[in-house]
């Protein structure tokens, strides 16, 4: 484990690989910026609203999920470009959790500002679509994809469950999800997560300052540690795709400590799948 960046994220999320860049990007949700690192060193977009998560369009545009709208973001000026509204006529919701499917639709969930019961939903914006897909959700978290783009999960944090979610030819919903993994008798608090090339789901676990590898069938199969205790979100990349980047927060601690909000850089069992490009 090593520190990747040392700029403290009071909520570290949204981890994803640039392929055509070839950096990682992630999230200070709270912070309201995006940050990376590239051969300059590093570098930060800031908003006037809270952002989340993204997707990559091309080599100088993402897709943007802020608290009122989807956005393409142009890294070469910082400007946003309206594309959709998410949630706008409800102030007391944010974005959260999100990321792109393998058929270049995006998926992105909501929840209650303050943490509000059941606040939360997940949407799907595909087509020039955004559809809402579950709700009912308290903290939207864990949204990632199978391999061959036929199956989702996604968590609800507080209930520490994470479901699967079988998907049709098109990337949509088919049939009722099922409970992937129920982790309350463990006492795990499963946040954001990722698929890597063997199929095994790589889900944070907040307030354990762990990323847990699990197997198709809901095995454990091993576990990396890094400082934060509050680890956020993995996001797999480099040259051979088997570095995982993990987001930390100081989110609701009282007194910090300094390993607490870095974000860091372990080597990965297996690695990674491309990040798929978002088709607008």
């Amino acid at each position: 484990m090593t520190v990747f960046d040392d700029r403290i994220c009071t909520l570290g999320e949204g981890p994803i690989w640039h392929p055509e860049r070839r950096q990682f990007f992630w999230f200070d949700i709270l912070g309201q910026r995006l940050l990376s690192r590239d051969a300059q060193g590093q570098r930060e977009w800031r908003f006037d609203r809270i952002a989340s998560a993204a997707g990559w369009v091309d080599r100088d545009r993402m897709l943007v999920a802020t608290e009122t709208d989807l956005s393409v973001l142009d890294l070469r000026d910082g400007s946003l470009r309206h594309v959709v509204d998410l949630e706008a006529d409800r102030p007391e919701t944010r974005c959260n959790d999100g990321r792109a499917d393998r058929r270049g639709g995006f998926w992105i969930g909501t929840m209650g500002k303050q943490g509000q019961r059941k606040l939360g939903s997940i949407y799907r914006y595909f087509g020039g679509e955004l559809r809402r897909l579950v709700g009912d959700i308290t903290t939207t978290n864990a949204i990632c994809f199978a391999p061959d783009g036929r199956t989702a999960f996604y968590a609800d944090t507080p209930e520490q469950t994470i479901w699967s979610q079988r998907l049709d030819a098109e990337g949509w919903p088919d049939g009722a999800p099922v409970v992937f993994l129920d982790l309350r008798d463990a006492g795990l608090k499963p946040d954001g997560a990722v698929v890597d090339a063997e199929g095994a789901l790589c889900v944070a676990c907040w307030g354990a300052g762990t990323v847990i590898r699990f197997a198709p069938d809901g095995r454990e199969l091993d576990r990396v540690t890094v400082a934060g205790r509050h680890s956020s979100c993995p996001a797999l990349g480099g040259a051979d795709l088997r570095d995982m980047l993990v987001t930390t927060a100081t989110e609701g601690m009282e007194d910090p400590g300094p390993d607490e909000g870095l974000t860091y850089l372990v080597r990965a069992a297996a690695p990674g799948l491309p990040e798929p490009q978002v088709r607008l």
